[in-house]
């Protein structure tokens, strides 16, 4: 009778942990929208350009004050228990936007708000097969995810100052990285190769408490685009094809509205999310004179959110009607772009909260924080 009652208890313990622990695994699934997003106090700027970092360009084969002007649009992922943030730095070569040249550099931080920088850019024009792409403009705009065994994937603009395209490196440890140059080199016998392009989101899930690039329908899949925002879909990350309309032209998934916050363009921000009740797009909306929401400041660039139906990235299903952050701060409204700037594009979960990192006026980078398990 003893041994019965023991094996009972036993029985009822371990099935009340196992019930336990499938609850915490699951017991957080995000929503549309993805937020509220909150300043941290006294935490933002979190990154700052900085006159006293020198490196070796190969390009101009001397050393150069590489972030002295700005420094600003960030990606961010998780590893080994650390954020770490590739943000897009300038040098003082040049006054005015798109005349410097840019670099993407990294940063790290156990608590996603206190950096560490690294010294020198891990992704810069260099005398390789990418330098017709990249130089003298540089490499902007880094978006980072990462696949389940560990492989980082960045998307970043080469700005050769006469046509912007979306390029891919990879990397095992975020600071070697190995470029694959435009993403549709290959595309449509290089159709789409010399087409203006920029700013993609990959999909990703949260699995394990961890962000991940996923495939859908069998391929992995981008939004892309920065005035309108198209699709692509690739087998291996870095060879990209654009979804194409019934007329053979790029297919719209999302375009600038009239009368709202993103009504001059809709440019995708950091990696899009699935989730079972779809997957959900956060871009930057531009305020357009005239023809834009007379609430939020001429040209500012405010973050929006979209929903795109889950079995079917393609599928627009639900928008916001207002952007869920905007320029606020002095300094979200000065420095290189003063009309105004939170331009997201590094979001990543992180000990139980999301955090999301944005430009500041294309001269700062900061952090907003949602906390889905915060009481209200």
């Amino acid at each position: 009778m003893k041994q019965l009652i023991f094996k009972s208890a036993f029985l009822g313990i371990f099935f009340l942990f196992i019930s336990l622990y499938g609850v915490s695994q699951n017991m957080y699934k995000p929503t549309f929208p993805l937020g509220e997003f909150i300043r941290p106090a006294g935490v933002n700027p979190i990154l700052s350009p900085d006159s006293s970092s020198v490196f070796f360009c190969p390009m101009n084969n001397k050393n150069i004050r590489w972030e002295a002007g700005d420094a600003f649009n960030s990606g961010a992922v998780v590893k080994n228990g650390k954020i770490y943030v590739l943000y897009r730095a300038e040098d003082n070569s040049a006054v005015g936007i798109s005349t410097r040249v840019s670099r993407v550099a990294l940063a790290e931080s156990a608590d996603g708000f206190t950096m560490t920088k690294r010294k020198s850019p891990v992704v810069f024009p260099d005398n390789d097969n990418n330098k017709k792409y990249e130089w003298p403009g540089g490499c902007e705009d880094p978006r980072v995810s990462v696949t389940e065994d560990g492989t980082f994937v960045i998307f970043y603009t080469s700005w050769n100052r006469e046509k912007a395209r979306l390029c891919v490196a990879t990397s095992k440890d975020l600071i070697n990285w190995q470029k694959h140059g435009p993403v549709f080199a290959k595309a449509y016998q290089g159709r789409f190769l010399n087409t203006w392009s920029k700013a993609s989101s990959i999909l990703t899930a949260l699995k394990n408490d961890k962000l991940v690039i996923k495939k859908i329908n069998g391929k992995y899949f981008m939004y892309w685009g920065e005035y309108i925002i198209y699709g692509a879909t690739s087998d291996d990350l870095k060879n990209w094809t654009p979804i194409l309309d019934d007329k053979n032209e790029l297919k719209v998934l999302m375009s600038p509205r009239k009368g709202y916050f993103d009504s001059d363009l809709t440019e995708c921000g950091p990696p899009a999310v699935w989730t079972e009740t779809g997957t959900i797009l956060l871009y930057n909306g531009k305020n357009k004179a005239a023809e834009g929401d007379s609430r939020y400041a001429v040209n500012a660039y405010c973050a929006g959110q979209a929903l795109f139906a889950a079995n079917d990235p393609t599928k627009l299903i639900k928008r916001l009607d207002k952007p869920f952050l905007v320029p606020q701060e002095n300094f979200e409204k000065s420095g290189q772009y003063p009309a105004g700037t939170v331009f997201i594009e590094g979001l990543v979960y992180f000990k139980n909260k999301w955090l999301l990192y944005y430009g500041c006026a294309d001269s700062r980078v900061s952090v907003a924080v949602y906390n889905p398990f915060s009481k209200k």
